[in-house]
């Protein structure tokens, strides 16, 4: 099985900083967390942002207790406070840390805490009525704005940060600049790592695929034909029913003939006196 000889840990993941670019899949089910650690993906992600995503984290370690799990915290956290609880419940749950892309405030009170803490730069989709949908440092003064904010986050304790669809060679130059571990999600391959969700790798939706995304299987595709295949065997299943052909012997329970007709004896005589 190819995979990490141990579970890397936060220090493990600086030391390889400008060494090699890791590979990075954001999983939603154990079925995938587990695939992706049998095949040797460096890390994994996974939401957090609601009860269903919580309750599923416990399952996601478990089917991949060999891998560096990220657990993306919800949107429009209120408080410092109210992040560090968040965060907690996450490392508990087995996170091996946090996705957070509030503010350098309540990402400093985390990271004060000592709970390891990713950032977001670049295109935030959440904050998109200030951008709209695009690539975000394509000027000069966003570039300026890109590296400032970059410096925010590091001077927080964030240990890394989500480079969402930024220009691939500002990207590069961005890297350079900081501590951090910058994850690359559209923004090229100089980053620290390469990401990808696992939607995107699957083609696992009908909608057309993001620029930055690359399909290596076409599960939508897959997904319809499991359901016209349903169909078809819920139809076969009723008519076998209507026309007495389900069930057939093989699938029945047959009690033995003498017994049976035993039991059919003595049902059938009068009941004696005082039953």
């Amino acid at each position: 099985m190819l995979r990490p000889r141990k579970k890397y840990t936060v220090f493990d993941l600086q030391q390889l900083k400008g060494k090699r670019c890791l590979s990075h899949i954001h999983v939603k089910s154990p079925e995938e967390a587990a695939a992706a650690e049998t095949v040797g993906v460096d890390l994994m992600s996974c939401s957090f942002d609601s009860p269903e995503a919580q309750a599923r984290l416990p399952l996601l370690v478990a089917a991949a207790p060999h891998s560096f799990l990220s657990a993306a915290t919800p949107h429009g956290l209120a408080s410092p406070e109210e992040a560090i609880r968040v965060a907690f419940r996450a490392l508990e749950l087995g996170a091996s840390s946090v996705y957070c892309s509030a503010s350098p405030v309540i990402i400093g009170a985390m990271a004060r805490e000592g709970i390891p803490v990713v950032g977001h730069l670049g295109l935030v989709p959440r904050h998109v009525t200030w951008t709209g949908y695009r690539a975000i440092g394509r000027t000069v003064a966003e570039a300026k704005e890109l590296h400032r904010r970059m410096k925010e986050l590091e001077n927080a304790g964030a240990y890394a940060a989500e480079l969402e669809v930024v220009p691939h060679n500002l990207a590069r130059f961005l890297s350079s600049q900081t501590r951090m571990l910058l994850m690359s999600l559209g923004s090229g391959s100089g980053c620290d790592t390469q990401f990808l969700f696992s939607d995107d790798i699957l083609g696992d939706y009908d909608e057309r695929p993001p620029r930055h995304a690359k399909a290596y299987r076409n599960f939508a595709a897959e997904h319809r034909r499991l359901q016209q295949e349903r169909l078809a065997a819920f139809r076969e299943y009723i008519a076998d029913v209507r026309e007495g052909r389900f069930p057939e012997r093989c699938h029945l329970v047959e009690m033995e003939a003498p017994l049976l007709d035993e039991v059919v004896r003595a049902l059938a005589r009068p009941s004696s006196e005082g039953e």
